[in-house]
């Protein structure tokens, strides 16, 4: 196990005190073996998951040229578990934040050559019953993660997009009262519905250079492509599959791959969750729309029925992850729901002059004196923002999930 000291090293260099960032020095880092924490910039977004192998001295050079830095509470926890004695261990629960972060590689582990896998309908199943837990512990955050995406991590668009649409999935189907098989096949099909395109979709998220007539093709047949490989892999649930099949197809027939008008109610489902969030993702090739837009889009296509209003009650009128000045004069992140649609509760991450504190206050916008007055526009000051500080280090409860890299052949 790597130990990073946690003392004064001469290895590590403290960049954010309030961040509690640490610069990460070669020395710490094993080629081929699990990193003990997540990698981030020095703005905070996320490069590497907790778990991920670096390969090759190409890959670390590569990395430490960009800059990269841990987070002093996970070094913590990482010493107390690898040296329950360590006297500079100081114990540091465990947090959701740091399985959210996993889920991205471990989906790109379980999504890479699963004709290969023994059991990958179970691994799947796996999965999707440990995002279902993720979400449960609080879904707040996972609409957050939603709403307040990496704009670095183009690269991984393909797989970050299939567990933010999975999350909406489960929220979806929970207000709409599915039964909970009906809500799993959802979900896998969320995770898997661009199983044959993952990698192009990271390609053109990450590049300005329009859509070629090649990619469109393969685009438009990527829900036949997708299901042929989750057959061959021994995928059986037929719901999962038909989902998958139509999700791009449109009751007026101008979707594809086949231009069908009867269209399922789980497909219809995962084509709103999809495109939602690609509306909201950032994105080369198109601009993000502010949840608000993406809803008013959803609501007029599907005219105000059952799939739209599911999404709309999910997120709420200002979801977690929302960028909003107060009446107060704060600049704050929306971090909670409420039974108010129109009132969550805000993080405030200024004082009332606009200025950045250190210190993170909870309001109730409900109040009239921290009523929400509208968006932020100039997103500048998040550039240094994680969200531990504005939800605060949570033990999370037991996780029935293994990671999947341990029972891959």
């Amino acid at each position: 196990m790597l130990e990073l000291a946690l003392h004064r090293s001469p290895e590590l260099e403290k960049v954010d005190l309030a961040m509690k960032l640490l610069r990460l020095p070669r020395s710490k880092v094993q080629l081929g073996a699990p990193l003990p924490w997540n990698v981030r910039d020095e703005q905070c977004h996320l490069l590497l998951s907790c778990g991920h192998v670096i390969e090759s001295e190409e890959q670390l050079d590569a990395l430490l040229q960009r800059g990269a830095f841990v987070d002093v509470e996970e070094v913590r926890s990482s010493l107390l578990v690898a040296h329950p004695g360590h006297q500079d261990a100081v114990a540091a629960p465990l947090n959701l934040f740091a399985y959210w972060d996993q889920t991205t590689d471990e989906l790109k582990k379980l999504l890479t050559r699963v004709e290969k896998q023994p059991d990958f309908s179970g691994h799947a199943d796996q999965f999707a019953r440990h995002l279902v837990e993720l979400v449960d512990l609080n879904p707040d955050y996972g609409i957050y993660r939603c709403v307040r995406q990496d704009h670095d991590q183009h690269f991984y668009y393909g797989y970050l997009h299939a567990v933010h649409v999975a999350t909406l999935a489960i929220l979806m189907a929970r207000h709409l009262e599915w039964p909970r098989d009906r809500m799993m096949s959802l979900v896998k099909a969320a995770l898997t519905m661009n199983l044959s395109i993952l990698d192009l979709q990271g390609k053109i998220a990450s590049h300005d250079d329009p859509v070629t007539d090649v990619q469109r093709a393969v685009i438009r047949q990527h829900p036949d492509e997708s299901v042929a490989l989750l057959e061959k892999a021994g995928v059986k649930d037929a719901d999962w599959l038909a989902a998958i099949t139509q999700h791009h197809e449109r009751n007026d027939g101008t979707g594809y791959p086949s231009g069908c008008t009867d269209i399922a109610e789980m497909a219809a489902a995962l084509r709103a969750a999809d495109v939602f969030i690609a509306k909201i993702s950032p994105h080369t090739q198109r601009p993000t729309l502010t949840p608000q837009e993406a809803v008013r889009d959803l609501y007029r296509e599907d005219k105000g029925g059952p799939l739209s209003t599911a999404i709309i009650k999910a997120f709420g009128i200002y979801p977690p992850g929302d960028f909003v000045k107060l009446a107060s004069g704060e600049f704050g992140i929306v971090v909670q729901r409420t039974e108010n649609a129109k009132a969550p509760i805000v993080a405030s991450i200024t004082d009332t002059n606009g200025h950045p504190v250190s210190r993170t206050l909870r309001h109730d916008t409900g109040q009239a004196e921290f009523a929400i007055q509208g968006h932020v526009t100039d997103t500048s000051l998040l550039k240094h923002l994680a969200p531990e500080r504005l939800y605060g280090f949570s033990k999370a409860q037991p996780m029935t999930y293994a990671p999947l890299l341990a029972s891959q052949p």
